[in-house]
């Protein structure tokens, strides 16, 4: 009898308990996984339970442990009844142990592959990635944006198809050893499902109004993130774009009118933002008109360093100097310190730039129209597309130019070989090149010239085929560009620079060997700065602080520039004053940052007097002073802080308030 029963081919009835009880568990056992790796990584990425340099807020107390615990464990648990339930839809018919392996697919592989896609953006962006940023990477254009990453998006490519087929490959393995007949697992009771379902929510609620470290902590998870972000959205009942779940929750669900960053109207008694009460206006600096200069008029060049950092001036890496040609520059003539840009992007930098507004339109006054108006003779020479994000068009490049050479026109020379606008770059010598060949021929003294230069040395990956050793002998390549190596890092981002600066030095010697040199204003700016790890994070545009907003201005006659703090779009006055051989206009208002659209950032920031500047996260309500390295709730102010806050947020409702109204003819 014992020898037939072994001779029977195996079934549900007489299949081994363990593998049932095995194969029940493997969900629990997924969860847990992946759980403990997602929470590993977060503290190290983002102190999350630890805290470390540059981080505001850590779960690191009994009572925020205990809640963060409650919340990710439903989060965790919800998706994962969620992940079982598709499992078991997808297998249907099929073996029983088929869902357990759909389900670690699922739950496990694809989670993990998330996971690690978010982290390795994070190590380059940091956690603000949010569609509006990748919209300003691309110039605007979300498609460009795509492209701009493309090898990251490329090596993602590669890991899921990879992950598909180790999948592959292990459900034939798994056909091959294990019973066609093992019962199949049961799914989740509704009661579990209720009872999971209302703990989530009712957290969710509770969680984010307290505006606690716990909170903090849980949005930065992917299945709390996920679903919170569902939710918000199936709540968003007055349709106004915001919900009951969010980070920024609406609190009158029925108004469309009132809601985070919605527009506060002045005077009407009603605080529609949620910040700064009732919007009280605070004067702005004029838009300056169309000009046209007469009478004796200088020579004109403009340079603008791509990503170069304020701290330029005075730097030495390897005990030799970054820019001894700026700083010879600056000697002779003027700076102004600080200088901020804007919007920490070069779309919009030079669009402020040349048209001395904060959010200028096609067709608004520039500098280049002033110019061609009044007889100039106008070159363009850029390394990246000026087409990129619609600066050429905006500000009147192409319209202007008698001489037009950019990245686009000189594709062959590109440094690199990517697919995205946003990525062509072309090497300063062939900019010299092209000048010597056209503009720089022609008798300045016969007529007045201008020309603009977009030098691109110090974009990411701050090394390409034309960029010279001069401060290091080991520049790193692109794909070792991370914290772990932040010194090299630096090394190779300041050895950039001072490739930019050795050509500026080689157009400087151009001007003076042509005899313009002492009727001619050089100008030389940055378009943003570049954190390079000091706070985590490398790049720009995405935290308001001075080394990715911070940038630099100097100008080789004394006594044109005005003190700082400056903004971008104060240029074009200050420009067209030097012109003029007037004395520098006054900055009237203290220059304003923001990240994302005007009308819809995730942050706002204003400079004031010093190093002074102040920040407002207006997705997490974190107010950050940021020259004192301190941060705090909103909710939280008071006295003088709470005012210096109320004032960053009158000046943003301000500038929003005068651009609406320019929108509708007003």
């Amino acid at each position: 009898m014992a020898t037939s029963a072994l001779n029977l081919p195996r079934s549900a009835a007489t299949a081994p308990v363990w593998r049932d009880r095995l194969l029940a568990l493997v969900p629990f056992a997924v969860v847990i996984a992946v759980s403990a790796i997602e929470l590993l990584l977060a503290d190290r990425k983002f102190g999350l339970f630890s805290g470390g340099f540059g981080m505001s807020r850590a779960v690191d107390t009994p009572a925020e442990l205990g809640v963060f615990a409650l919340g990710y464990a439903a989060a965790q648990a919800l998706a994962g009844l969620a992940g079982w339930a598709l499992a078991r839809r997808m297998t249907r018919g099929m073996p029983g142990w088929t869902p357990a392996f759909v389900f670690t697919s699922l739950n496990g592989a694809l989670f993990l592959a998330v996971l690690a896609a978010q982290y390795q953006l994070a190590s380059y962006f940091s956690d603000a990635v949010g569609f509006a940023l990748l919209k300003q990477l691309g110039g605007g254009s979300f498609v460009d944006a795509l492209l701009f990453g493309l090898s990251e998006i490329g090596v993602a490519v590669l890991g899921l198809a990879g992950l598909g087929a180790a999948a592959w490959i292990a459900w034939h393995v798994l056909a091959r050893l294990l019973p066609p007949d093992l019962p199949r697992p049961r799914g989740a009771s509704r009661r579990l499902w209720l009872a999971v379902a209302a703990a989530f929510c009712a957290l969710a609620l509770a969680i984010p109004r307290g505006g606690s470290d716990a909170a903090y902590g849980l949005n930065r998870t992917l299945a709390w993130g996920a679903i919170t972000g569902f939710l918000d959205l199936a709540t968003d009942i007055d349709r106004d774009g915001y919900g009951l779940f969010g980070i920024q929750h609406d609190d009158a669900p029925l108004d469309p009118a009132r809601h985070p960053l919605a527009l506060d109207v002045p005077g009407n008694g009603v605080d529609e933002d949620g910040y700064g009460g009732d919007l009280r206006l605070v004067p702005l600096t004029a838009p300056l008109g169309a000009q046209v200069f007469t009478g004796r008029r200088p020579n004109v060049v403009v340079v603008v360093f791509e990503s170069t950092r304020g701290d330029v001036l005075g730097r030495r890496v390897n005990g030799k100097p970054v820019a001894p040609n700026l700083e010879a520059l600056a000697a002779e003539g003027s700076v102004a310190r600080p200088a901020y840009s804007h919007v920490g992007f070069t779309t919009e930098s030079l669009k402020s730039l040349f048209s001395g507004q904060l959010a200028p339109r096609k067709g608004d006054p520039s500098l280049l129209r002033d110019l061609k108006a009044s007889g100039y003779r106008i070159g363009i020479f850029s390394g990246q597309p000026e087409d990129f994000g619609g600066i050429s068009e905006t500000v009147g490049e192409r319209e202007t130019a008698d001489v037009y050479v950019d990245a686009e026109t000189l594709r062959e020379k590109r440094a690199f070989d990517f697919a995205a606008q946003g990525s062509l770059l072309v090497d300063e010598s062939h900019l010299l090149a092209a000048f010597d060949r056209t503009l720089g021929r022609e008798d300045w003294g016969a007529r007045s010239h201008f020309a603009y230069f977009n030098f691109q040395s110090a974009h990411f990956p701050y090394n390409h085929p034309g960029i010279a050793a001069r401060l290091t002998g080991d520049p790193l390549p692109r794909g070792e560009i991370s914290a772990a190596n932040a010194r090299r890092v630096r090394e190779t981002y300041w050895n950039a620079v001072a490739n930019a600066d050795h050509w500026l030095g080689e157009l400087v010697a151009r001007l003076k060997a042509k005899g313009v040199w002492g009727d001619t204003i050089l100008v030389v700016s940055g378009d943003h700065g570049e954190e390079l790890f000091e706070g985590g994070f490398l790049g720009h545009g995405h935290v308001i602080n001075p080394e990715q907003f911070q940038t630099l201005l100097v100008a080789s006659r004394p006594g044109v520039l005005p003190p700082g703090p400056i903004g971008m779009a104060d240029y074009r006055a200050i420009i067209s004053g030097a012109i003029r051989a007037a004395r520098p206009p006054r900055v009237e208002a203290a220059p304003f940052m923001h990240i994302g659209p005007l009308d819809t950032p995730t942050a706002i920031g204003l400079a004031g007097p010093g190093e002074e500047l102040t920040s407002l996260r207006l997705d997490t309500g974190e107010a950050c002073f940021v020259e004192r390295n301190r941060c705090v709730r909103y909710s939280a102010l008071a006295g003088a802080d709470r005012a210096r806050v109320d004032a960053l947020v009158s000046r943003w409702g301000s500038e929003r308030w005068r651009d609406r109204q320019r929108a509708s003819g007003h």
